[in-house]
């Protein structure tokens, strides 16, 4: 069975057409969205209907349990003072743009989503299976801290977002991590693509010969191209701010940068 994850919309409805389409191109028999609906681009209402209509289940993200909870803050977990400066113009922006019912249905989301498909059993979260906002980086998350988070998460596949970076890492039973990516920007990496992630679950032949059932689960990570300067000009008209546009325009991080490690910050410009 193939699924499809996509994380991060921070209110990007062009981009979630795009991967909602292309997945189900792609043969996609179901979809999931692991949080954080709101942040960063235009018209957040536009969101919900394509989520409801295309019956994909969410995760509940720090962003959408603010929302939804009529929080001050987006519980984002930076420290530096101008990244909070400009989540917190994200935030109110949304917050005010998105309709009661919405922050209702945002509200009732669960903190993560669990299932079984032939044979593996999958955990999806938004930053990991023990905290919400937790980021992990593939440079600083070690192999042992995952064994751990296993463990405890009695998974065979955990599914994340919240970083904004696309990575994955099989443990040596077969068990497997990976970070989706995000739909919301680019990832730093100078170029107008989003990404998101397609995870196919073995045949039943591949299964019943496999060393466990998570060793025939293959994730393949989608550069998806939309179109980006209609969203940057449906941004500048909503007065949102010029270092979110050229993000989205130039495919480099201007904001956010404090929470990446150095490895990761050393592949952007600024």
């Amino acid at each position: 069975m193939k699924i499809a994850f996509f994380g991060g919309i921070y209110n990007n409805y062009l981009a979630l057409e795009a991967a909602i389409e292309d997945a189900k191109q792609r043969g996609a028999e179901r979809m999931y969205c692991l949080g954080d609906l709101g942040a960063f681009g235009p018209y957040p209402n536009r969101v919900f209907p394509l989520l409801r209509d295309n019956q994909i289940e969410c995760v509940q993200g720090n962003y959408d349990n603010s929302i939804g909870n009529d929080l001050k803050d987006c519980q984002c977990g930076y420290t530096d003072p101008r990244d909070n400066w400009f989540a917190q113009i994200s935030y109110n922006y949304t917050y005010a743009n998105t309709s009661i019912q919405n922050r209702q249905w945002m509200r009732a989301l669960p903190s993560e989503i669990r299932f079984e498909v032939d044979g593996v059993r999958f955990l999806l979260c938004h930053g990991s299976p023990r905290k919400t906002n937790e980021f992990l980086w593939q440079s600083t998350t070690s192999t042992h801290f995952l064994e751990r988070l296993f463990n405890d998460a009695e998974a065979d596949v955990i599914l994340g977002t919240h970083s904004g970076i696309h990575w994955q890492r099989r443990l040596n039973d077969d068990r497997l991590f990976a970070n989706v990516g995000v739909l919301g920007r680019p990832e730093n990496d100078g170029t107008t693509n989003v990404w998101y992630a397609i995870v196919e679950t073995g045949r039943a032949g591949e299964v019943s010969d496999a060393r466990s059932p998570s060793s025939t689960v293959q994730v393949e990570f989608i550069a998806l191209p939309y179109n980006h300067e209609r969203l940057a000009a449906e941004m500048r008209s909503e007065d949102l701010p010029e270092e979110f546009v050229k993000t989205i325009l130039e495919g480099w991080w201007t904001t956010c940068l404090e929470v990446l490690p150095g490895k990761e910050r050393r592949h952007g410009r600024y």
